[in-house]
């Protein structure tokens, strides 16, 4: 007869995080010295790369991305396992949103810290900081929430989450057609395209709020920085609220998916649990 249990650190990894499903699904779990050991060859391999060699920042930024990439994904493959398809997705997105605002609050620093000019405030990869990146990275977001909302992410904090993305897309995709439209005039003249950071959008100085909102939305354009905040500014706003929303979304799904994962587990598994012979 042989008793099938779980680990000891595997126990105690999930006693210090059971009733805590944000931390269940971002913890390394059976991971860690993976990514331990690639965070510590990233950082040597970037930084060598940055003071050796000469290379600008985003590309040992991208380095240390691409070193990270393999044991990152190994984890989530194993929380899709151990929790599900969708709950992985969950995770997933909002470590990578996560980021993103990180990269925004890079551009924020830059601006108010460092002092750098709008244009250059193009935080820790500027090749992304495109009109054709912000693009097509906001519709991917919208389509993972959408598939999450299908997968039972709804509730208030759900639907707050879907209204404050398709907004947020709907201000990429505006930008977008801009960004197209002025390049395309600007070529005709001989002229560079002009940078992410150039273009206003719906929302901010010189959006289309800004130079045409009539009568009816004049309360809504005197709320603080919707006719006045600067690109940096507006899109840092526009992913710390998404954060703000995400962060809730994510907690009460996964607590409700781990929990039927579990209840599932355990019933299916009874009977193995005991005797094996």
């Amino acid at each position: 007869m042989t008793l099938l249990s779980r680990s000891p650190s595997e126990e105690g990894a999930s006693g210090r995080t059971r009733g805590q499903p944000l931390l269940e699904i971002l913890a390394p779990a059976g991971h860690v010295w993976p990514l331990t050991a690639a965070m510590a060859i990233g950082l040597v391999a970037a930084a060598s790369v940055r003071i050796g060699w000469g290379w600008q920042l985003w590309q040992a930024v991208a380095l240390f991305l691409v070193v990270m990439a393999i044991p990152v994904a190994a984890k989530w493959r194993s929380d899709a396992l151990r929790f599900g398809r969708a709950a992985a997705i969950a995770g997933a997105l909002l470590t990578v949103q996560g980021l993103h605002t990180v990269e925004h609050g890079a551009q924020m620093y830059q601006r108010y810290v460092l002092g750098f000019s709008l244009r250059a405030s193009n935080g820790l990869l500027s090749p992304a900081n495109s009109e054709w990146v912000h693009f097509g990275w906001n519709w991917l977001v919208l389509a993972v929430v959408v598939y999450l909302m299908t997968r039972g992410m709804r509730g208030f904090w759900g639907w707050a989450l879907f209204v404050w993305a398709l907004a947020h897309t709907l201000e990429h995709t505006y930008l977008f057609v801009r960004f197209l439209q002025v390049g395309s005039g600007l070529d005709g003249l001989g002229v560079g395209q002009v940078t992410a950071q150039g273009l206003a959008g719906i929302v901010g100085e010189g959006g289309w709020l800004d130079l045409n909102a009539g009568p009816r939305l004049r309360f809504f354009c005197g709320l603080p920085g919707v006719t006045t905040a600067n690109r940096v500014d507006a899109h840092f706003v526009w992913n710390t609220g998404e954060m703000f929303f995400l962060i809730p979304s994510v907690h009460l799904f996964l607590r409700k998916a781990m929990h039927g994962r579990s209840v599932g587990s355990e019933t299916d598994t009874a009977p193995r649990a005991t005797t094996a012979l």
